[in-house]
């Protein structure tokens, strides 16, 4: 990252020079030292005009009174000089210091503690002009004499290490910085404190250097730990405060967490607006870091308005010879560069190299950067070797400075893969994609340390470029030249370790906690938060209460939960993809279906592309994975897209031959079969069973439903196994599960009178969402939340059957199933082995901006895990808006609250319900709703549905399915017959086999 982006503390003090005055002057000099309290103290507010009025009325006295070759003189100096340096005017403070320095020097001697104040503020100023040579000197000066004069325990000795660190920080010295800055920190806690503000100075300099070096969970702790004790003080610490805050956002931008980077940056401009006007150089910084912040999230107007405003206020304050300035130039150069406007681009970048340069010399990685940009521009108009050339030298001095696993080091490889891609030298590409993967994985593996679920995401996400280029690649390689590349392994690799990178982590450490105590101690507290969110999200906006502060919480419980873990490469356990061919028997295949932006050229289309890796069981002719592009987005959104008057009509469209699918403008109409499958028939000849996960659009197909002819489905011709990652071939659960238990809801009563409501709580809900759902058979699983006849008897059914094979199985039916009831599962004792809910399930794709604040949070979050639940007795009232009397629940169990319980012994959950496997699609991560909160909260199979299932038909598929699975025919044994998913698809394909058409049996899908 570039090192200017965070701000350092310098520690600045003052000396009042009495101890060399004479009894006869005491007055004046009492005088002149009351004048400069007043203006310190008008310093610590920012108040630097007035202070600038009462260091001219000192000046004034000691001129007359004292002369200007006195020690009180020299003293107003330098407080006019520290006035100087606060605003900005960093020429004006120099000429201060350099008086007080000299008058100092002879009156005092060069080896007087106060001649060493004037070094080392004379070092800042030199530091702030980017003269980094005269400020190590200086600084190094006053060092010697404090350590000479007041010992190394001194706190301005302290403050010596603490000054000279930053400017090796700004050196690229990190080895010297830190051990420097351990050193004043240690000096400072035992002298000052572990709640003073010049220890909080010295942990947000640590955090500086650790936030450059790339260690961001060491830097963020160090930010919250020195933000902490500052808000402790009054405001007149708030200079410091302004800076430990602008930090922290620029940490917060790193990963990518940009709402909250967003507000701090918003409260750190008020501030400075506030305090120093908005012709000051740290006002100018705040600009700019909004600049590039609203560049990462596409504004582009804001950005561009904040990048000249700050270009120009630098410009006019500091001149175009600063580093600063530099900064401002190379942020408005990329700016250009995305724009693809070059010429724009590269002339700002020499521009700003050419200071760069001459002020840090060529080894600096901010002057690397600089070459890394001009590559850029290289690589974009086709000059590939200028390109090439400045990539390998900003390489050696990124590994010099940085070492080899830094995310300035993966910015660096990333652009060596883009220039070799382009330029046709594939077998470098390769070497270098092979390099980032690893990288990145690092990086994640390192990102995994310190963020949140949340925030890992967000980074995971911005980091998924990499992903799409090397795809994007791969399908123009195979569309050129009719030949695979062995980059298509390693875009299997990758697939492995980052598709449901998050999930896997989290089962991890869910089991972690069982043997580790420390562990499951933050865990508890982690879900009991999550119990009171769960709770506050139920209620309308208006009602809730310490949400803000619970999400807090919560968010660092995740961070402490991944700090305290060892074993890191336990937790997120992968494999590569000779692993899984290696796993896979004669006859067997697995699949990856992929999802990317399409990038030509290294330039970003508006196209989304799907394509499928195949891996095939090892043989002597191939075994490489086999890139094959699918089609875009479009072609299959189309499909979703269906103007059917009715939900059945829609779903028999998709999955038969008579009414092809999907279809864009520019081509004919094509069936799923032909977008999706037919392009993989070549490899997928002579194969049976197959072993797939899905990705995108795709996680809203039923697979083995899709019509391959007049006369066969998918399913007839290969064995379907749909999984979250092919990895499961390799790395399987774990989990021990225990005992043969189940428990069966249905035939619940969802209307208000079955729980007691508070009529004085009453909100009803302002809006008409329920007439939404006005046009749905209200036999269906789904909709207005009428009674459901058909799962009474469903539930019954399977019951008979759990017990006739002599399983313990409880059900409960009417008022029976209530949302409290639901949550003790797995509290007290394991969690039932197999656990199936028949009642309904809802989804909302969007959150509802446009319903009032009265609403329910269910259909209003950004949160996806809110917007799909289920409904359960008396469940009506809670959706209408409606409050239970005390802390009761509201019968509306959102998949959140299903994330927070423990289903560990869980083998299987069947959602006899509609749309319960729809949610919000992430990324690599899959699908936020339903499914993802049963997975975590240990669910090993999930039968779930795609659309709003009949009541009628799904009660046979169901009752079908367990006899196939728990029932041998005419075995008095009770043997079991089959596996649940070969059960869960003949039961399907019997259905279907009756002659009922795919809206009535294939909503259901079966998820490992």
């Amino acid at each position: 990252m570039n090192i200017s982006k965070a701000l350092v503390v310098i520690i600045f003090c003052f000396c009042s020079g009495l101890a060399c005055q004479t009894i006869d002057t005491l007055s004046i000099v009492q005088r002149i030292d009351s004048l400069l309290i007043k203006t310190r103290d008008h310093v610590s507010h920012m108040e630097y005009d007035q202070a600038l009025q009462d260091c001219k009325r000192a000046e004034d006295y000691a001129e007359k009174y004292l002369g200007k070759h006195s020690i009180a003189y020299g003293n107003v100096y330098f407080q006019k000089g520290r006035i100087n340096r606060f605003k900005g005017n960093y020429i004006e403070a120099e000429s201060c210091y350099i008086l007080s320095k000299n008058i100092r020097g002879s009156l005092l001697g060069e080896n007087h503690p106060d001649y060493a104040w004037s070094l080392n503020n004379l070092g800042a100023i030199y530091l702030e002009l980017g003269r980094f040579d005269l400020a190590e000197e200086y600084y190094l000066r006053a060092k010697s004499i404090r350590e000479s004069v007041l010992g190394s325990w001194h706190p301005d000795y302290s403050g010596s290490l603490n000054n000279l660190a930053n400017l090796y920080v700004k050196m690229a010295q990190f080895e010297k910085a830190e051990k420097l800055y351990l050193e004043s920190k240690e000096i400072r806690k035992q002298t000052s404190g572990a709640q003073s503000t010049a220890f909080a100075s010295v942990l947000n300099n640590l955090a500086n250097l650790h936030m450059v070096m790339g260690n961001y969970d060491k830097a963020e702790a160090f930010y919250q730990e020195a933000i902490s004790i500052l808000r402790k003080w009054s405001s007149k610490e708030q200079a410091e405060l302004n800076v430990s805050l602008n930090n922290l956002a620029a940490i917060y931008w790193e990963m990518t967490n940009y709402e909250r980077a967003e507000e701090l940056y918003i409260e750190v401009k008020s501030i400075r607006e506030k305090m120093l006007g908005k012709h000051h150089p740290d006002y100018a910084s705040c600009l700019n870091n909004l600049a590039l912040l609203y560049q990462d999230k596409r504004d582009f107007k804001q950005a561009k308005a904040f990048f000249l405003e700050s270009k120009i206020l630098r410009e006019k304050v500091l001149g175009k010879k600063h580093l600063d300035y530099a900064s401002s130039l190379s942020s408005l150069a990329n700016f250009h560069l995305q724009l693809n406007e070059l010429d724009e681009a590269e002339n700002l970048f020499l521009e700003c190299n050419k200071i760069r340069e001459k002020i840090l010399g060529i080894e600096h990685p901010d002057f690397a950067t600089g070459l890394k940009n001009l590559a850029l521009v290289s690589i974009k108009r086709g000059k590939y070797e200028k390109a090439e050339a400045y990539l390998i030298e900003v390489k050696r001095i990124f590994e010099a400075v940085f070492g080899k696993q830094h995310p300035e080091m993966g910015s660096c490889i990333k652009s060596l893969v883009h220039l070799y891609w382009n330029w046709n030298k594939y077998s470098k590409a390769v070497d270098y994609s092979d390099m980032l993967l690893e990288l990145d994985k690092v990086m994640a593996i390192k990102a995994m340390h310190h963020l949140s679920e949340s925030e890992l995401n967000k980074f995971l996400i911005k980091n998924g470029n990499h992903q799409a280029q090397m795809l994007s690649f791969l399908q123009q390689h195979c569309e050129k030249t009719g030949r695979q590349s062995t980059v298509s392994g390693l875009a299997y690799d990758r697939l492995l370790f980052f598709k449901g990178f998050l999930l896997n982590a989290k089962l991890h450490i869910s089991r972690l906690a069982q043997s580790d105590s420390t562990i499951s101690e933050i865990l508890n507290k982690l879900k009991v938060i999550g119990r009171q969110l769960s709770a506050e999200y139920a209620k309308p906006i208006l009602a809730r209460t310490n949400v803000d502060v619970l999400e807090a919480q919560s968010n660092e419980l995740e961070k402490a939960i991944s700090r305290h873990l060892k074993e890191y490469d336990l937790a997120i356990q992968q494999t590569g993809w000779q692993a899984v061919q290696e796993a896979l028997a004669p006859g067997e295949v697995s699949i990856e279906f992929v999802k990317y932006p399409y990038y030509e050229r290294g330039n970003l289309t508006d196209k989304i592309m799907y394509a499928a890796i195949v891996l095939k069981a090892k043989n002597k002719t191939e075994n490489q994975p086999i890139f094959v592009p699918l089609f875009e987005e479009s072609s299959l959104d189309s499909l979703f897209q269906s103007k059917a008057s009715r939900k059945a009509d829609y779903v028999n469209q998709i999955y038969t031959l008579a009414n092809r699918g999907a279809h864009t403008n520019q081509e004919r109409g094509r069936s799923l079969y032909e977008l999706i499958w037919k392009p993989l028939e070549k490899e997928l000849e002579g194969e049976k069973t197959i072993y797939f996960s899905v990705t995108g659009l795709l996680h809203r197909i039923q697979m083995g439903a899709i019509s391959i002819n007049e006369n066969e489905m998918l399913a007839d011709r290969y064995q379907l196994r749909s999984m979250n990652s092919t990895r499961q071939l390799v790395i399987p659960e774990l989990k021990n599960r225990t005992g043969q238990t189940a428990l069966l809801l249905g035939g619940l009563i969802f209307d208000l009178d079955s729980l007691q409501f508070s009529s004085k709580n009453l909100i009803v809900s302002h809006s008409n969402t329920s007439n939404r759902f006005a046009n749905i058979d209200s036999t269906l699983r789904g909709g207005s939340w009428n009674s459901l006849p058909g799962t009474e008897k469903e539930v019954k059914a399977i019951h008979q059957i759990f017990l006739g094979v002599g399983m313990q199985a409880q059900l409960k039916t009417k008022n029976e199933a209530t949302e409290a009831y639901f949550k003790t599962l797995g509290i007290q004792s394991p969690s039932p082995n197999f656990l199936h809910i028949a009642t309904h399930g809802y989804f909302f794709p969007d959150a509802q901006k446009e319903v009032g604040n009265n609403e329910p949070i269910f259909k209003m979050s950004e949160h996806p895990m809110l917007r799909s639940g289920l409904i359960l007795s008396g469940g009506n009232a809670g959706w209408q808006g409606k409050r239970p009397l005390g802390e009761g629940e509201d019968g509306v169990l959102t998949a959140y609250e299903i994330s927070q319980m423990n289903l560990s012994n869980t083998e299987l959950v069947v959602l006899s319900a509609c749309e319960t496997g729809l949610g919000d699609i992430q990324g690599n991560e899959g699908v936020y709703g339903l499914q993802r909160a049963f997975k975590i909260a240990g669910a090993k199979y999930i039968i779930m549905s795609l659309w709003q299932v009949p009541d009628k038909q799904t009660s046979m598929l169901m009752i079908t399915f367990y006899k196939k699975w728990l029932e041998a025919e005419g075995s008095p044994t009770g043997e079991k017959k089959m596996s649940i998913p070969d059960a869960f698809h003949a039961a399907q394909k019997e259905l279907r086999d009756l002659g009922f058409d795919p809206y009535q049996w294939a909503g259901f899908v079966l998820i490992e």
